[in-house]
């Protein structure tokens, strides 16, 4: 009887690391298309970036042009140079994202950044990623947001979401990686000290982060 259960069980097995070694392959296929769109993405700007740079510099000895619009262009420099220090970095993020057969599942924030868009305004940006396993595909939880200033002298701390269930924004769903973006603010004259972006799955914190301004 051993000798007909046998053979079932390693072709069990058989097909079964070959399934685990397909989806390994398509992963890693995922993230370099997603490397490649923003390595494209990025050569776009700078050639954007170098044009602009250009007109500014012919901008500044020109009479004819107002100072306004010098001003304009050096604001969109500067745009463009931000999204490609970022779009350099998530290109270095995502070659560390290709999976690793035989590691064990596990979930962390590999960027954030927050920067102050009005007075009061922030907006922050995150990259999530998820290495799976055999046994866990994807990864369910929560982002949490711990939000410290201090206003008229006084230490606050801001939890957001600030109920467990929270709003759907704050819901993850990770199967390789995530990019969430939002806004919080603050009341008027608080000044931020820092924020940390933390990851739970229930109440167990799995990953957390001090953003970067």
């Amino acid at each position: 009887m051993l000798w007909i259960v046998l053979p079932a069980v390693l072709l069990a097995l058989l097909l079964g690391a070959i399934g685990w070694l397909l989806a390994q392959r398509s992963e890693a296929g995922a993230l370099g298309r997603e490397m490649e769109a923003l390595q494209h993405q990025l050569q776009i700007q700078r050639e954007e970036l170098n044009i602009l740079r250009s007109t500014a510099g012919t901008g500044k000895n020109a009479a004819n042009i107002e100072r306004a619009t010098q001003l304009q262009l050096l604001g969109k420099i500067q745009s463009l140079e931000a999204q490609n220090a970022a779009l350099k970095e998530d290109i270095l993020l995502f070659e560390r994202l290709i999976p690793v057969a035989g590691e064990a599942a596990s979930v962390r924030v590999e960027s954030f950044r927050v920067a102050q868009e009005a007075h009061g305004r922030f907006h922050y940006r995150l990259l999530l990623a998820f290495q799976p396993d055999k046994q866990n595909t994807e990864f369910r939880g929560r982002l949490q947001l711990v939000i410290n200033y201090v206003l008229a002298g006084s230490k606050i701390q801001l939890v957001l979401p600030d109920k467990p269930e929270g709003l759907p924004q704050y819901q993850l769903e990770i199967k390789h990686f995530l990019r969430r973006e939002g806004v919080f603010d603050l009341p008027g004259g608080a000044v931020l000290q820092d924020i940390e972006a933390r990851v739970l799955q229930g109440d167990t914190l799995k990953s957390k982060r001090i953003a970067q301004r």
